[in-house]
This record gives structure tokens, C-alpha cells and sequence, in this order.
């Protein structure tokens, strides 16, 4: 269940001056752009006379065709000086996340004529969808070879894939929450009201007594599913019933998450896998997020949610991984311990690491089933959603993989350029010791993305608010 394609309404605006020749150049040549740097896009070709919006009469039909077209964010370069009440007006109607943009106007002609005055309308439209509550993200007036223009049309992508995770999210809840586990309380009622965000709930018993039916009658998909955890793991004591478990719980699971479009799943993971079956399900999570569903441990909401948030930032080129801040590096006094018990994607298994499907080394009972393997390095953001008295924040900053000592189940080394500021941000921000992460720096893109996402206020950890701004201007 891979990140789906984002689709740009493109939507010129124009306006009755200046040059209409040039003003509908402008609106081919972004077109041209977009499909060089491989946006899938929807355009008003056929629906206004010119293929641009600056008459009112046309903004119905502009409505209906992009609702029709079920577009995830609008692109509304002005293409010379714009009409600022009608591409306000448009904003407002769609409610969807809001691309601002106008090509640099070139020198007056000889004559001393412009053709375009594009920068001056930009400044009318900002204003216009701040009075109309409209957000919007705004790439510097440029040209379009610039790179600041590619650069910030391809993480606007990005941005409204948030967005669109972040709206109607539904996460699986299996089994109760652990009972000693007071971090992971959420409000669902107020999550529903405000954010629309689903929790289904669905027994552990429920997926036991379905694991055990596939166990006591495998299919060719289970034999299939073991024959690949043969070749892609090794085991310790793990018996073949055992295996099979285990792969039971992962098919299970798929066909859960795919019959009731589930955005991620938060499991309950102990103690009724292992009274019943003797296992962990950190090999069946590994595999399901690898598939764009996450599985998150300990039936952590609020970390499903941000697990799907990063996904979606990355569009589903790598996946996330769930993670506990554990120690601080013995040497380096900027580094941390990103750990779990061992659910990390196999697929993220640093080269020349062998992974292994072990025992637990820290639970009491006597079940294997817990990956032990080392993560890639290479670029990383984390990310944490949080709730306290009714205001929600999303925290999170950007590291890098460094070299550490050697430890069981899944890790990953993690530097960053102030470690006490991190430590600070979860100590007195309302934050657990649990976090996201996924590889890739996106932090710009999470602060972007939570202007589309009232309620919710972007707290970002290593990073001033003026940087991350700078980002998309520069």
C-alpha cells in the first residue's frame, strides 16, 4: 500500500491587462516544467477559454473540474499580474494545501512598457488569502530555470502528501493499551472531532484466533511468506510453529489493514502473542511497514500518526522506523541510541549486517521472534506527536548515522548538533521516549505542511523558525 501519486491542480491566473500572449507563455512553460520534473498535474485546458482563471464566471466550472479531478493541493503561478480576489476565492473553496508563485518579470521593453507586473500581483494575492484564513506556501518570485523553483515545487509535493495523510488518518487499534503504559494515553473522542482521525478498535483475540486457524491450516501464501524469511533472516530459537506464527500474524494483519483501509496499526505486542504462541511480532511489523502500512509497537496512537506522517513526507521512496531514545552515545556527546526491540524494516538493514530473529533481551518470558540488526546511516529526521491539555504539537529536527558500539535488537546511531537541546525539547515538551524516524532530511517539509494543519503547532527541535523558513526562499 504504497504513498499514492500526489496530483497538482495547475491552475494559471491571469487578469484583463498587461500582455495576454505572454501571460499564457507563461502558464505553457510551468506546464512544460512540471512535466520535466515528473509532477502528475491536472490543467483548466478545455475548462476557461485560454486555460487560465481571472474571470469570476469561470470559477465553478474551475471548481468542478479539479474536484473532479480529486487534486491533493493547488499551483497558482500568476502568469502575469494575477486577479487576487478570484484566485483567493478559489483557496478558499477547495481547502487544500496552496502553491504560490510567479515567474521573474523580465526588463521593461524598449519602449518602456512591462508586459507582466508579476511580483506586484503576488504581493495583492498573499494578502487577500490571509484575509480569507487561506494557507499558503510561497516559493520566491524566480525564474523557472532556477533551482529554488524545482526544488520547491518537488517538497510542495511532499508537503500536500502530508496533508492529505494527516486528514481522515484511521489507525488500527489491536488489543487494549498496555496498562503500565500511561504514555500512550490519547484522547480519541477529541481526535475524531477535531482531526478526524479514526482509532478502530479490534480485539487481540480477534487476530490470535486467526493467526492460530492459519497455523492449523497453512495456505501457499503462509509457505511462500516462509520460504522468504528463510532467505532474507536467520533464526534462534525459533521453532518451525513458531515461523509460522509469525508469518500468520503478517498475512493477518495485510489483510486486516487492506479490508479496512487502515492508515497504520498500533499493537499491542505483549503478553498474549507470547502466552499464546511463544513469539514477538517484530519480523510481521517489519514486513507490514515495509509495505506502507506501519505497525507500531506497544499501541503507541499518537506514534502511529507521526509514523504515517513521515511516510507520506517521504512518498513512500523509503519507509519509517519506530524507535525508542534509549542512551546517550558513551563518547560522543551528541549522539543517541535510536532503538527498538526489534521491528525496524529489514530493508533498512546496513549492508553487511546480518539480520537475525532472536530472543528478547530485556522481557521476562521466554519468546523469540525480536529482530537484531543494525540500520543504515545516511541523513535522518525524527519526528513525535504529542498531546497535552487539549493542544497537540508535532516536534521534530534532523540527525545523521554515526558509528557506535554494538547492541541487540534494531538500531541505529543517531548525531545531531546539539544533543542537550534535544534533550531539553522531550524533557519539557510533552513528549515520550518514543519517535519516528525515516531516513531523508525533511524537516522543512513537516514545518510546511503544519500550516495546513490547524491545531496542530510545529515545535521543531534543532532548527529556528527563521531557518526553516529560509529553506523554502533560498
Amino acid at each position: 500500500m504504497p504513498v499514492p501519486p500526489v496530483k497538482l491542480g495547475l491552475v494559471p491566473i491571469g487578469k484583463f491587462v498587461f500582455s495576454q500572449e505572454n501571460a499564457r507563455r507563461y502558464a505553457n512553460l510551468t506546464a512544460a516544467s512540471l512535466r520535466g520534473l515528473g509532477v502528475d498535474f491536472v490543467d483548466l485546458e478545455g475548462i476557461t477559454s485560454d486555460g487560465m482563471l481571472y474571470r469570476h464566471e469561470d470559477l465553478p466550472a474551475v471548481l468542478r473540474h479539479l474536484r473532479d479531478h480529486r487534486v491533493d493541493a493547488l499551483f497558482c503561478p500568476h502568469c502575469n499580474f494575477g486577479t487576487e480576489d478570484v484566485a483567493a476565492l478559489l483557496g478558499q473553496e477547495m481547502g487544500l494545501p496552496y502553491l504560490l508563485w510567479g515567474p521573474r518579470d523580465e526588463a521593461p521593453l524598449p519602449d518602456g512598457t512591462r508586459l507582466r507586473d508579476t511580483q506586484c500581483g503576488l504581493f495583492a494575492t498573499s494578502q487577500i488569502l490571509q484575509r480569507l484564513g487561506v494557507p499558503f506556501t510561497y516559493l520566491p518570485n524566480c525564474r523557472l530555470e532556477d533551482p529554488v523553483f524545482s526544488r520547491g515545487v518537488l517538497a510542495f509535493r511532499r508537503v500536500a502528501a502530508v496533508v492529505r495523510a494527516w486528514r481522515g488518518m484511521k489507525i488500527g487499534q489491536i488489543g487494549q493499551r498496555i496498562d503500565f503504559f500511561w504514555t500512550t494515553m490519547v484522547n480519541e473522542a477529541e481526535m475524531l472531532e477535531r482531526f478526524g482521525t479514526q482509532v478502530w478498535q479490534v480485539y487481540d483475540d480477534e487476530i490470535l484466533d486467526r493467526v492460530e486457524a492459519l497455523v492449523e491450516a497453512p495456505t501457499a501464501d503462509l509457505q511462500a511468506l516462509l520460504a522468504r524469511m528463510a532467505a532474507e533472516v536467520a533464526f534462534r530459537s525459533l521453532d518451525q510453529t513458531q515461523l509460522a506464527a509469525i508469518a500468520a500474524l503478517k498475512l493477518v494483519l495485510t489483510d486486516l489493514a487492506a479490508r479496512e483501509h487502515l492508515s497504520a496499526i498500533a499493537l499491542q505486542c505483549f503478553p498474549g502473542l507470547q502466552k499464546r504462541f511463544g513469539i514477538y511480532p517484530c519480523y510481521a511489523n517489519s514486513l507490514l511497514t515495509m509495505e506502507g502500512v506501519p505497525v507500531i509497537c506497544e499501541t503507541d496512537i499518537h506514534g502511529a500518526m507521526t509514523s504515517v506522517l513521515l511516510q507520506a513526507a517521504a512518498l513512500g521512496e523509503t519507509p519509517p522506523f519506530f524507535a525508542d531514545l534509549t542512551i546517550r552515545h558513551p563518547d560522543n556527546d551528541n549522539a543517541e541510541l535510536l532503538w527498538h526491540c526489534g521491528s525496524f524494516p529489514v530493508s533498512l538493514a546496513d549492508e553487511g549486517t546480518q539480520p537475525l530473529l532472536g530472543e528478547h533481551f530485556i522481557m521476562p518470558e521466554n519468546a523469540a521472534g525480536v529482530g537484531h540488526w543494525r540500520i543504515k546511516g545516511g541523513d535522518l529526521t525524527v519526528a513525535r506527536l504529542a498531546s497535552l491539555r487539549g493542544e497537540y504539537f508535532l516536534a521534530f529536527g534532523e540527525g545523521r548515522g554515526t558509528t557506535g558500539p554494538e547492541t541487540v535488537g534494531t538500531y541505529v546511531w543517531m548525531e545531531v548538533d546539539d544533543w542537550l537541546r534535544w534533550e531539553r525539547k522531550f524533557i519539557r515538551g510533552p513528549y515520550l521516549h518514543h519517535i519516528a524516524g525515516i531516513h531523508g532530511q525533511l524537516a522543512p517539509i513537516l514545518w510546511e505542511a503544519c500550516r495546513y494543519m490547524p491545531g496542530v503547532k510545529a515545535d521543531p527541535v534543532d532548527k529556528e523558525a527563521e531557518e526553516l523558513e529560509d529553506w523554502w526562499w533560498r
